[in-house]
This record gives C-alpha cells, structure tokens and sequence, in this order.
C-alpha cells in the first residue's frame, strides 16, 4: 500500500486527553479503512506564526499511515470539517522515518514540556555557516 505522512495542527485549548482522544478518532478513520497507522508523534504545544482561527499556538501531531488513497481522502475529508483541526496537511513518501527530528512523545499525556536537551550539537546549518567566510 501507499505511504503517507499527516501532520495536524490542534487548537491550542485542548487538553493533553483531548489531543490524544483527536488523534486516536482520526487513526480509527484509517485503520477502519484497512490501513495502519505505522507510527504517530507528537511534537507539542508550539508558537504559530500568525494567528489561524483565531489561535496562536496549536498542538502538532504527526501520523505515519500505511493506507489506500480512499482513506487517507477520507481522513483529509472529517479533518476539514472538524472543529478542532485548525491545519492540516498530507503527503506521499517513498518511506516512513523512524523517528523525525520533531519527535517529542508518542502521546501528549507523555509530553514533558520544556525538555531540554544538555548538549548542544551543532546542526547542519551551523556546520556549513562555519565554513562560510564573511567579509565585512
């Protein structure tokens, strides 16, 4: 079967149960249509860069699905017209990463907000910019 990734972006007053209750009625969606839901993360409670519904932060979640195109049009479907579902978006992959760099839980039960990692590794923008000589 096809692969996709679903990202969703929840309104920001939902309880961490109410994102996962969200998350689990959209994944029945895919797994009554004879998918499978390969993996499902949540990132957490992030700032917007503008405002979308009248919401400045939302809850983002991720789902890795294994389905026929009809239930992933199907899922499209009932998160454009559910309320807490302020964005979504859908797309086609050659294959699922294990885990994304993004990944904060698996559930928004399970999220601890602020953890911060100790180390600092450089990223790879950091890497190249060091590289990088800036005349002045």
């Amino acid at each position: 079967m096809p692969l996709y990734e679903t990202v969703f972006i929840a309104r920001q007053d939902l309880t961490a149960e109410d994102v996962d209750s969200l998350a689990s009625k959209l994944s029945k969606i895919i797994t009554d249509a004879k998918g499978k839901i390969v993996s499902k993360e949540y990132w957490g409670l992030r700032d917007l860069a503008y405002k979308v519904k009248k919401n400045g932060r939302g809850h983002y979640i991720l789902l890795n699905i294994d389905a026929d195109y009809e239930a992933v049009a199907e899922l499209k479907r009932v998160m454009s017209f559910n309320e807490d579902v302020i964005r979504n978006i859908t797309f086609s992959t050659e294959s699922h990463q294990a885990e994304s760099p993004l990944f904060a839980s698996v559930t928004a039960k399970d999220y601890k907000a602020g953890k911060v990692s100790t180390k600092k590794e450089p990223s790879k923008a950091d890497l190249v910019l060091d590289q990088v000589q800036f005349e002045v």
